[in-house]
């Protein structure tokens, strides 16, 4: 029995051996990939070594070095705390943790480990140096603090602003500054500072309902049920975000069924929607805002272009920063052949969104339409948007030669006029029907105009053959005229 046990405890110590050589290995692999900066292979190592043996405090502090690497504080810190436990004078753990406790304002907690260090043999003019900063940090926060939340704004600003830049890990400092912002109904920058706080102190769920409610109130109703769904991971059965959550869930699903309409290129029933969902939240801001977005592209599509303009208008007088809905209205100008007005949108939503190639694109379309005024504008003789389909081309060139072909017509001087709308309506086709002259239509340059001159004719008057076929045949001179045959 006796040479049993020590058998065991022979194998024992062995298996121990082995794990802690394993464990080693995988430390030195760690760090291999480490320096490469490797991160994310690194840190699999350092998992490995550690489970291998869990008193390996190299292992532990290279993987809390790692975690910082990746901003994540909490982890990182649970190591410094499990290194230093297993070997108090490690000073290199002590002093990291000892910066990463400054980071996260942490300032007492940071003042024990340095003066831990400066008792010893690590006590060094830095360190001092330090401890010094510390004490000058702690008086700036304690004034601070004693501002009451949301007033003395520009001072509070001022001294969050230079606070962060040593204790950019400090939640509490990005709340204070954003309750100023939010009592000077700077709400988007609110936001932004209550995001920074959300991401270090990610159990905060009022924090999160608190943000949840600055989002819709600035419009963007997506965002704030996102920050609803955070609040609901960190606890099921809070109430307050889940009453909320319902209540936005609904209405981001009514404004989806608007998109698909969108998609689907049902300009009416996108409009129907959103007047259902009006009707439903007529004193809600943030709903109005969000369905204008829709129904304004929904109106232009549809031709209603004074109802468009006036819907953009209604969210830009929200957010004159908005810049899809400067696009937008920028495009309803172009269909009202207000070429100013819709450069002047192009230009406002570059200042925003300088790489938006959209407004770049929209500017220079409105320039060129802007030169073509006085000249022959096919897209208006067809009366198509500047970016209808073939089909759209083809259709509404149908109705207008239709309408104005001359055999409609028995008065001389009504046929002569019908004769000059029919050639043009034919030119508008043939133009838009036709890729490489559309662009260069839309370029500023009338594909036609060289043909035009050649044939002896300028701008839209006379005869013109279009694409070898002459829609008043040979005989149209001055004499009696043949019946005009034309396909539709």
């Amino acid at each position: 029995m006796k040479r049993r046990t020590v058998f065991l405890i022979f194998c024992v110590g062995l298996s121990i051996a082995n794990d802690k050589t394993e464990s080693h290995s995988e430390y030195e692999a760690g760090n291999a990939l480490f320096v490469n900066r490797q991160y994310t292979d690194a840190l699999t190592h350092y998992h490995k070594a550690i489970e291998l043996d869990p008193t390996n405090y190299q292992a532990i502090f290279r993987r809390a070095t790692t975690y910082f690497t990746f901003g994540r504080t909490k982890p990182g810190l649970v190591d410094l705390d499990t290194v230093l436990e297993q070997k108090p004078d490690f000073a290199g753990a002590r002093n990291q943790r000892a910066n990463v406790l400054i980071k996260m304002g942490r300032l007492e907690d940071a003042l024990a480990d340095l003066r831990y260090l400066n008792s010893g043999s690590s006590a060094s003019d830095e360190i001092q140096e330090k401890l010094e900063s510390i004490e000058q940090l702690k008086d700036e926060k304690h004034i601070l603090n004693q501002l009451p939340l949301g007033e003395n704004c520009d001072v509070v600003e001022e001294m969050t602003t230079k606070l962060l830049e040593s204790q950019p890990w400090d939640s509490s400092l990005y709340i204070q500054r954003a309750k100023c912002h939010q009592a000077e109904n700077r709400l988007k920058t609110a936001i932004h500072d209550l995001k920074h706080a959300s991401k270090l102190s990610s159990d905060n769920t009022e924090l999160l309902y608190e943000m949840s409610v600055m989002e819709y109130q600035v419009g963007d109703v997506r965002d704030s049920l996102s920050t609803i769904r955070e609040c609901l991971k960190i606890n099921p059965d809070h109430k307050t975000c889940y009453a909320s959550y319902k209540s936005l869930r609904k209405i981001v699903k009514s404004l989806d069924s608007m998109k698909n309409s969108m998609e689907e290129q049902k300009w009416v029933d996108c409009l129907e929607r959103g007047e259902k969902l009006l009707k439903s939240n007529i004193d809600d801001n943030a709903v109005k805002v969000n369905v204008y977005r829709l129904t304004c592209q929904c109106n232009r599509e549809e031709g209603n272009i004074g109802e468009a303009i006036q819907q953009c208008n209604q969210v830009l007088e929200f957010d004159d920063s908005d810049v899809e809905t400067l696009i937008q209205r920028a495009e309803a100008y172009m269909a009202d052949e207000e070429y100013d007005l819709a450069t002047a949108d192009y230009e406002k939503a570059m200042e925003f969104d300088s790489s938006n190639e959209a407004a770049k694109t929209g500017k220079d379309q409105a320039k060129r339409a802007k030169e073509l005024v006085g000249k022959r504008d096919y897209y208006k003789i067809l009366g198509v948007r500047r970016n209808a389909n073939k089909r759209e081309i083809t259709k509404a060139y149908r109705k207008k030669a239709q309408k104005w072909h001359p055999d409609n017509f028995q008065d001389e001087k009504e046929k002569k006029k019908a004769e000059k709308k029919f050639i043009d309506i034919a030119a508008a086709k043939e133009v838009l029907s036709d890729d490489e002259k559309r662009r260069a239509f839309d370029n500023g340059q009338d594909p036609l105009d060289s043909e035009n001159g050649r044939n002896g004719h300028g701008g839209g008057g006379g005869f013109h053959d279009f694409q070898g076929f002459n829609p008043f045949g040979r005989g149209g001179g001055g004499g009696s005229r043949s019946n005009f045959f034309f396909h539709f």
